[in-house]
């Protein structure tokens, strides 16, 4: 594990590499430079909303001006097409079978950031051979052009999201007040704290449907103090998302919340996450600002 992670991290921000090897980008002084970031958004068991997650994040921050590639990394049951309205022709089984380039699936979308396709109905490569794996790795390197990769991996453990764990520079767990989701959750922190080789990990929590800004802050204070006295791990708690009717609403709608309700409560939680991230302000008109400042109050400080 900690052999691909290496790999897939020296792929990603090797400045040095021969740039005529991957000729996807004309402004090779810029691709030189830049630094490509990895976020892989995961979770304990599925139904917790981390594909809505990862979603809407990735256009949160294309709505930033970043460069944002969404990988859907679920290689058995994928879906974030699906909550797109789109179809794709080819996604990322045809380039674990090596009949594609990562370069000749990715779907550009109406929401400002490009799309990796995962694969649904292939539980052969649920969890790919070492030799999948590493051809997976060399692929995601000509993705180096972006500015952003967020990656939604499968819910639950296996060596698939492990690797995608490992090799991220944030992981952000996500979870739901349920007792079920809080306990798979600190299921798979406590399995990235003793199998992931990576001392340096970036965890993140997101307490996603909650009916209190004070339920989230529970919840994450509870895994946050179990995790750093039983595993010493750190782990940092970003913010809440409501459990609002625009989400479902959006599903059905088969378009992002952000888009279908820039200003629902939703919308407005993952802005603030993303801003958290960053460790920028978010701003918004200041009649709504003074609304937000007033929905999160102390606990969003």
């Amino acid at each position: 594990m900690e052999d691909q992670a290496e790999e897939l991290r020296a792929l990603m921000k090797d400045k040095s590499r021969d740039n005529e090897e991957y000729p996807l980008q004309s402004d090779t002084e810029s691709r030189k430079n830049r630094k490509t970031r990895i976020i892989t958004i995961t979770s304990g068991k599925g139904g917790v909303g981390k594909t809505n997650v990862a979603t809407n994040m990735a256009i949160a921050y294309g709505q930033m001006g970043k460069k944002v590639i969404l990988i859907d990394a679920d290689l058995g049951l994928a879906n974030v097409n699906v909550m797109m309205n789109l179809i794709p022709q080819y996604n990322l089984y045809h380039v674990i079978r090596k009949q594609k380039r990562m370069a000749d699936i990715i779907l550009e979308t109406d929401y400002g950031i490009r799309l990796v396709a995962g694969a649904s109905g292939f539980s052969k490569i649920a969890n790919m051979t070492e030799e999948e794996r590493n051809s997976f790795i060399n692929e995601m390197y000509t993705l180096s052009d972006a500015d952003i990769i967020i990656i939604d991996t499968s819910a639950g453990v296996s060596k698939n999201v492990l690797g995608f764990v490992a090799a991220a520079d944030e992981v952000i767990v996500v979870t739901t007040p349920e007792p079920t989701s809080i306990t798979d959750a600190y299921g798979i922190i406590k399995i990235i704290a003793t199998e992931v080789d990576n001392l340096n990990i970036n965890l993140k929590m997101i307490v996603n449907r909650v009916n209190s800004s004070m339920e989230g802050k529970r919840v994450a204070d509870r895994m946050i103090q179990i995790a750093a006295q039983f595993l010493n791990l750190k782990v940092e708690y970003l913010g809440f998302i409501y459990d609002d009717p625009v989400v479902s609403q959006s599903v059905l709608k088969q378009r992002p919340f952000i888009i279908v309700d820039p200003k629902s409560r939703a919308a407005m939680c993952l802005r603030h996450i993303v801003a958290r991230i960053e460790k920028t302000e978010f701003h918004d008109s200041e009649g709504f600002g003074r609304f937000v400042r007033k929905l999160f109050g102390r606990d969003w400080t």
